[in-house]
Parts: C-alpha cells; structure tokens; sequence
C-alpha cells in the first residue's frame, strides 16, 4: 500500500522548517514595504489595503477564498525567470521538477537509499522531448542543477557521459546506475489526463523495491506543478512512529519557490496588496486608485520582497535578455544544432544593418565583438580577393554611440526582427535566455524593449524606469493569461506562446510611450487577437521552424498594435477579456497534432536532412 504524506507530515520531515534566519527575512520585508521607493504610484493615489477590499461575509467564505486562488497574480520573477534553452515547458520545466523531487526525497529523508530512478515521460514531453532537450534537462535536475544557474554548455557532454557510463550523480552527492534506454522511458501515445506536459519520477532502493513516486506537470513558461507524492509506509516509518492517515501532500509549484516566506506556513495563502482575475478587474483598479498597470504590479510584489530588490532583480532579468541578443548577433557558429541544418541569421543581419549605417554616416566603429573579432561578420567586408574591403565589422555597442537624429535614417523594424532572431537562435542552440513567457517566445518582449531603448526613449536617465514600466506592464498581461487561458504550446497550440508574448510586448510598448490604461489594454487585445489559432508544429521537436521568424514577426506586429491603440482614445470594441477566453476557447477546440506534438503540419511536411 502506498500513503501520501500530509501537509504536516511533510514538515516533521524537514529539519530546516521556519528558522530564524526566515523569521528575520519576513519583517526586514515588512519594514521594506514601509519604506519609500522611487517607482511609485502618483502622489493623488490611495494604495488599497486588505481591509479597504472586499471581504469574505463568514468564515465559510474565507476558508473557501483561501483554498481557491481567483487572482491572477503571480511574481513578476514567475512570469519572467532565467533559464536555458531551448523551452521552457520542455527544458526549464522539467528540469525545476526534477530538482524538486530530489529535494523531496531529501527533505524526507531517503535519498541515501536510493539505488535507481526511472522516468516516465508522456504525451508532448515525449513526442518532442528529444528535440526540445528534456531528457538531459531532468538528468541535470536529477544531479542537483537549476535553470538559472546550470552551465548550458555543459549539458551535451554530462548527458553523453550518463549515456555512456550509465551513471548518475544523484543531487551531486550519491553515484546511482543509471540506464538510459531503460530508465528514461517515452511513452509516445499515451498523456496524462492533467495536462500534456506531463513526466513521472519514481526512486527504488537495492532491492528493488519502489520508495516514493511523483507526477509533475509542466504548465508552461516554466511553471511547475506536481500530483502528491506517494512513499511506501515503511520509509515513513522510520522518520514517524505516531500512526499515519492518507491525505493529499500539498502540490509544490514554482510559485512556492518564489514566495519563500509564505511557503514557512504550511497551507499559507499568496495573498496580494491589489488583487485582479482579469484584465476588468485590473482595469478598475487602475482607475480607482489613480495607478497605472506597472504601479499595481509593483505594489503587490513589494509585499512579498524589499523595493530596491524587486528593481535589482528586474534590471537582473533586463540584463539577461540583453545579453542574449548579443550573444545571438556575436555568434561565430554558422548553423544552429540539429538535423534541421538551420543557418543563423541574426549576426549577418546585424553586420549588413551595421555596414550600411557606418557607410551611410561615415563612421569608423570599432572591428570587434564582445572583444573577439567575428568570423561571419568579417566575411561580409571581404573582397573577391580576400582582402578587407573596410576596416569596419562590427560591435554589439556600435550602436549606442550614434546619435539620436542619425538613427531616424536606420531601418528599425529590420533592427527589431534582428534582435527577436538573435534571442531564438541563441535559445534554439540552448543558450541563456528568459522565459517571455515561454522560451519559444522568448525574443518577442526583449526585441520591443530593445527596440525602445535604442530609437525612442528620451535619455539614459530614463532608461531604468522605463524598464521596470515595461517589465511590469508586460508581467500583468502575462498574468492574464496564465489565469485566463494558458502558456503552454501542448494546451493552446503557438497562440499561447508567441501570440501571448506579442500581446504582452503590444501593452508594455504602449505603456512607455505614455498611453492610458486603456489604450494599453486595447494593444494587447490586438496582440493577441492577429494571433488567434496559431499552431505549433515544429519539424523534429526543434525550437527552429516556425519558431525564430514566428517572434520577429510577432515583436513587429506588437509596435503596429501599439501604434493603432495609441491613435484611438481606448475605447474599442472587443475586449481583452474577450480575446482571452476566445484563445482559451481556439486552443480546446485545436486538434492535439497541432500542439507540439511534430505530428502534423510543418514538422511532417519539412524534409529533415
């Protein structure tokens, strides 16, 4: 017979439950919430508190408000998180459930006996799984690493050695057999019935007997949600002597990795400043305490961390997708990884834009990249003979050192397409990124913020604020959907990746250009809206095609959005509501083949070489 641990079952497990250095955490968070931080609301602005929002009538109501999350707030650090390419349903996901189960196993108490694993991988996860790089992303999560922290070049080669050696180093710590054939199992037709993504880890000890098993769900951009774990009793049995009755363990999610502090109360309920479930309510709340999108979701993060950290780990993420779009343009490979042979476009784009400009204006920029000359660049300056025919290449900075009225001459939606292909390609080879939402879409967001930055805003003294504008207004329209619909390919088809990136992008771009609530709300409905019914069909699993121009596309259609909510006054007749519920609708009503599955469309029509 199996037993699920209880909620309190768990915590007599763990030896580090609520220290004081957690007790410390939450009132230093406290006295930060009552500190003043420069990105705040107007001055005319009465910020809501839990006693001036409606109420539960009774007990009953509150317990049942408690147990049923109707907001549609999470962390801005959910909805964009540091990871690795190329998914973050396929990669990032399942490498967080991997590391979780192993943390279980730990916390319980059992991972010294554990003398095999195996997994089980199902419907997308298994269908895709190769090509989207999930089997040596759970292996790495197995081994102790994380997304944000794993070295990405390392994988190939720690994933080949385990296939070879058929050894695991489990959480870095312990040398387990480990089979790859017939561990890591792919079950090609058959899916869970919670979600699509779904992949089951189960541990034994050296008789073969199972110790504990866990079912986890990758939900898309990283998110992670898992069924109960289940222990044989006599694995309880020696940490608890007192009887033990079956009840569900409480799910862990990503979100729980996020919110520490409330994770030391167990069964504690996120619960935020200014509440919102849908684009509506969010709306109201904007107009009722005079606060712009980007105001409301600053002020429910400042109650879970300090203000000068919610700015510092956003500048963080900033700092990540900037550099993964000049890690895309200064990159010397020629061709992304696969059987597909896709060529990388981003750095001869980025050296024809650069050429043309530096022969327009004359100028004599720097024949580096990041310190290292370019080998594809180069080519582009070499004559027939082999000679240079300028002394110009290129550098990731050129950029900046042009000044505001020459770049009116540039071509800036070819800029924006260029940026968009150096973040996929970069995350097509598996490369660091941030999910925005989803890895697939990851070049959409930081394309737009790019393109912002470098053309239109005003000065460097406003870039910083502008950032945290565009950041947080992008995370609330990400928020809306992960409530409303969902991220993920394997549910929504590409409508729930690229066209949730370009409606998130379309509102964030209208925000720092200055347009009202409204206009941003209608910019993202338009995003979204040209998007409807998009599917997901890669050939081979792979994050290549349709998935790299699909985000250019996207990140120019999000400024065209922008632009025609910014020439109205707000008022529009389909909602963002609306259009959320009819993508929620679109991909129910998709055939499964079209949802990342490779089963149909591009992925059985592209010849593979």
């Amino acid at each position: 017979m199996l037993v699920h641990l209880t909620a309190a079952q768990r915590a007599s497990l763990r030896a580090t439950r609520l220290s004081a250095t957690a007790t410390m955490a939450r009132a230093s968070a406290a006295a930060a919430r009552r500190r003043y931080s420069t990105f705040t609301p107007p001055a005319t602005a009465t910020v809501a508190t839990s006693a001036s929002l409606p109420q539960p009538t009774s007990q009953a109501a509150a317990a049942t408000e408690a147990e049923d999350v109707n907001h549609a707030v999470v962390s801005i650090f959910d909805m964009f998180s540091i990871g690795v390419g190329p998914s973050s349903s396929h990669t990032v996901g399942p490498m967080r459930a991997a590391k979780i189960f192993i943390k279980e196993t730990s916390d319980c108490g059992f991972t010294d006996v554990i003398s095999q694993i195996r997994v089980d991988l199902f419907g997308s996860l298994a269908l895709t799984g190769v090509g989207h790089g999930t089997p040596g992303a759970i292996l790495m999560g197995l081994e102790g690493e994380s997304p944000e922290l794993v070295d990405a070049k390392t994988i190939p080669s720690r994933l080949e050695t385990i296939k070879t050696k058929s050894v695991l180093n489990v959480a870095g710590s312990s040398l387990i057999r480990f089979d790859y054939e017939k561990h890591m199992v792919f079950h090609y037709m058959e899916s869970l019935p919670q979600h699509p993504n779904g992949m089951r880890i189960t541990c034994y000890d050296k008789e073969g007997d199972m110790i504990a098993t866990s079912e986890f769900f990758s939900i898309g951009g990283g998110f992670v949600i898992n069924e109960p774990m289940t222990v044989q009793p006599k694995y309880l049995l020696q940490q608890k002597s007192e009887p033990i009755v079956a009840e569900k363990m409480a799910p862990t999610t990503a979100v729980e990795n996020i919110f520490q502090m409330h994770d030391e109360k167990e069964g504690a309920h996120l619960t935020t400043m200014l509440p919102f479930n849908d684009a509506k309510s969010l709306l109201e709340i904007c107009e009722t305490q005079g606060m712009s999108i980007a105001d409301v979701v600053f002020q429910n993060e400042l109650q879970w961390r300090a203000p000068e950290e919610v700015k510092r780990r956003t500048m963080d993420i900033w700092n990540v997708m900037d550099q993964s779009i000049s890690n895309g343009v200064s990159s010397n490979d020629e061709y992304l990884p696969g059987k597909l042979r896709v060529k990388r476009r981003a750095p001869v784009l980025y050296g024809k834009l650069m050429k043309g400009f530096a022969e327009y204006a004359g100028m004599n920029l720097t024949p580096r990249i990041n310190g290292a000359s370019s080998g594809i660049i180069s080519k582009l300056t070499e004559s027939g003979n082999g000679k240079r025919a300028s002394e110009f290449t290129l550098a990731y900075k050129d950029l900046a050192r042009v000044p505001r009225e020459m770049k009116r001459h540039l071509p800036a939606l070819d800029w924006v397409s260029m940026y968009a292909l150096a973040v996929n390609e970069e995350n097509a080879a598996g490369g660091r990124v941030v999910t925005a939402p989803t890895n697939g879409a990851a070049g959409t967001i930081p394309a737009v913020l790019k393109y912002y930055l470098e053309f239109i805003c005003p000065s460097p003294e406003h870039a910083e604020r502008d950032i945290l504008e565009f950041l947080f207004t992008a995370a609330a329209v990400g928020m809306l959907y992960k409530r409303g619909a969902s991220i993920s390919a394997a549910e929504m088809g590409c409508q729930g990746e690229v066209g949730v990136a370009c409606s998130m992008a379309a509102a964030a771009f209208t925000a720092v250009m200055g347009g009202t609530v409204k206009q941003v709300e209608n910019a993202a409905e338009i995003g979204m809206e040209h998007n409807l019914g998009l599917t997901c069909d890669p050939p081979e699993g792979l994050v290549m095609i349709p998935c790299i121009e699909r985000n250019a596309l996207a990140a120019v259609k999000a400024i065209t959005a922008a632009q025609l909510a910014l020439n109205g006054d707000g008022t529009h007749r389909v909602t963002l509501d609306q259009v959320i519920a009819t993508m929620r609708q679109t991909g129910m009503d998709m055939m499964s083949k079209y949802k990342e599955t490779s089963q149909a469309g591009l992925a059985v029509n592209v010849p593979v070489c």
